[in-house]
């Protein structure tokens, strides 16, 4: 895949508004906040605000067309099992949620008349994503694309922020009272890498105790890639492509992961390699 070697530096605003998106959270409140309060929060005015959310669409598109580009994506787009009139959902934490995300770059690949909403929001962990689980189903998604567990694994003062017990059993519920709900195909994505040494130097996370550690993360993978649906595994393409905390990817370690994302679900498996019904036309 083609990209640039360096990413445009964004000022303290852009990257905040990368990130996160109150309207996610706002929305169980009550009615929308309209442009010009989501501006605000951001200390933004409104045409601000909207120039900055073109410019994260502008840079989507660019890394979508440079993968487009790359040797042997037309195949892989081809095999994609997404089809016109099909909604896909992305459901997940900052990685998705990230307005740079690797879903934000899919969508742009996708055949005309697929339909992508990102449901991911920042620092979700999965009981908090099944407590949200009658969004997701009202939503009727023909797809779910699941990035989840890495918030789980976070340690405060060394304790995880939620047992491995009670992160299998949520996203299992989560996976089956929404296929239960909807019939919705579902697809696993690991969580990425981390880079420990960054991550315990990061001062925020310090000041909060709050560490990530390479096996837990592997500990969610394996457990990803034991469920019968196909699983994308991410830790290789995200690997060394972390900001400067260690634990957020670079808009290079997104893009890496929709290449990844791509490779999986659009290449053929071998008989009996994680294909599930419903992955093939």
């Amino acid at each position: 895949m083609t990209s640039p070697t360096t990413d445009p530096v964004l000022d303290p605003a852009e990257r905040m508004l990368r990130f996160h998106q109150p309207e996610k959270v706002l929305r169980h409140l009550g009615p929308a906040p309209d442009e010009a309060a989501l501006a605000a929060l951001f200390g933004l005015d409104q045409a601000g605000y909207r120039t900055r959310l073109d410019r994260f669409e502008e840079r989507n598109r660019a890394a979508a067309a440079a993968l487009a580009a790359a040797p042997g994506t037309a195949a892989r787009l081809a095999g994609l099992p997404f089809r016109p009139g099909e909604h896909v959902v992305a459901v997940g934490e900052s990685t998705t949620a990230d307005r740079l995300s690797w879903f934000e770059i899919l969508r742009h690949l996708l055949p005309d008349g697929v339909r992508c909403t990102n449901l991911a929001v920042s620092g979700s962990t999965t009981t908090q994503a099944l407590a949200n689980l009658p969004l997701l189903a009202f939503q009727r998604p023909d797809w779910v694309l699941c990035m989840l567990g890495a918030n789980d694994v976070q340690r405060l003062d060394g304790v995880p922020l939620v047992a491995a017990a009670e992160t299998r059993r949520g996203l299992a519920a989560l996976r089956d009272l929404t296929v239960r709900r909807t019939g919705a195909r579902w697809i696993w994505l690991t969580p990425t890498a981390v880079d420990a040494g960054r991550v315990a130097e990061y001062v925020h996370f310090r000041r909060a105790g709050l560490t990530w550690a390479g096996e837990d993360l592997d500990a969610v993978a394996e457990l990803l890639l034991a469920e019968p649906e196909v699983t994308v595994d991410t830790r290789a393409a995200a690997h060394g492509h972390q900001e400067e905390d260690g634990l957020h990817l670079t808009p290079a370690g997104q893009r890496r992961v929709a290449a990844a994302v791509l490779d999986a679900l659009g290449a053929d498996p071998a008989p009996g390699a994680g294909e599930v019904e419903g992955i093939r036309p």
